[in-house]
């Protein structure tokens, strides 16, 4: 399923090369992103694809959204006129009907979620300030987080993160909460899913994300660099580092190249075995 059909990115350019957001997407300005139920947003560090799922999420108005305040360029919110002059349509349903709203469970989930709920499981010393930082992540005011953790359900869920604890792996307390998260039918921006997992683990990952798009009608925009994660998703590849955001095959990606010529390189310290 299709919940977002594409995404536009201002097509301002200002005189001063250095504010942000708009120093970001310098010489791409009103790009237009067009989604497919898997999309990848390739790139190395710097290369935007954080920063474009973060407006993406404001500009859908998703939970886990982060607004960046106006930064040292005087007072102006440069931030919220980028996002204003950014657009995006919706999808459509299965007889072609423009979705009126993205779905309400779709959300943002940055790879710093994840490894603070890792976090919370592992510390028992922050588990009551990291079950609070989730519940007001979630929509709560620090005292509903406060009294909700006060609660009979409050001190259930402690329970049950201290037996997690016990139970999972760093992956599979990821998988696990991935699990928690993802809802059938929904809009989902992942940014670099695959932090604290192993490669296997990330193929695994990877495979899951491609069911959950075919089997549970969900929508994933990914952002990733990770060759394992490019290599088994089944999606549509956007490369950041290209000056037009060039549509990609996963081969052709810089990271992809390089893990190829290294161990092409190694290759008769295999064969030596």
């Amino acid at each position: 399923m299709v919940f977002l059909q594409n995404f536009g990115l201002s097509a301002k350019r200002l005189s001063c090369p250095n504010i942000y957001p708009y120093n970001v997407f310098r010489g791409r300005e009103g790009m237009v992103f067009f989604f497919e139920p898997v999309t990848v947003l390739y790139g190395n560090n710097g290369s935007g694809k954080s920063t474009l799922l973060n407006q993406i999420a404001n500009k859908l108005n998703l939970t886990g959204k982060e607004y960046a305040t106006p930064n040292r360029y005087g007072m102006e919110d440069y931030c919220g006129m980028f996002l204003s002059e950014c657009t995006y349509e919706p999808g459509a349903d299965e007889f072609g009907r423009k979705l009126k709203a993205i779905p309400y469970d779709s959300r943002y989930i940055k790879s710093e979620d994840i490894l603070y709920e890792i976090k919370k499981i592992q510390q028992k010393s922050v588990l009551e300030e990291c079950l609070s930082y989730g519940l007001v992540t979630d929509g709560m005011n620090p005292n509903e987080a406060r009294g909700f953790l006060d609660s009979n359900a409050g001190r259930k869920l402690r329970e049950n993160v201290l037996f997690a604890q016990e139970k999972y792996s760093n992956g599979e307390t990821a998988f696990q909460l991935f699990d928690e998260f993802i809802k059938p039918d929904a809009l989902y921006l992942l940014d670099e899913p695959e932090v604290s997992l192993s490669p296997s683990n990330q193929v695994r990952l990877a495979q899951k994300l491609n069911d959950m798009a075919r089997l549970l009608g969900c929508q994933f925009i990914i952002a990733t660099h990770s060759p394992f994660m490019l290599g088994t998703l089944i999606a549509k590849i956007y490369n950041l580092d290209s000056k037009d955001f060039k549509v990609s095959d996963w081969t052709e990606l810089e990271n992809v190249r390089y893990f190829y010529n290294f161990f092409m390189e190694h290759q008769k310290e295999f064969e030596d075995e």
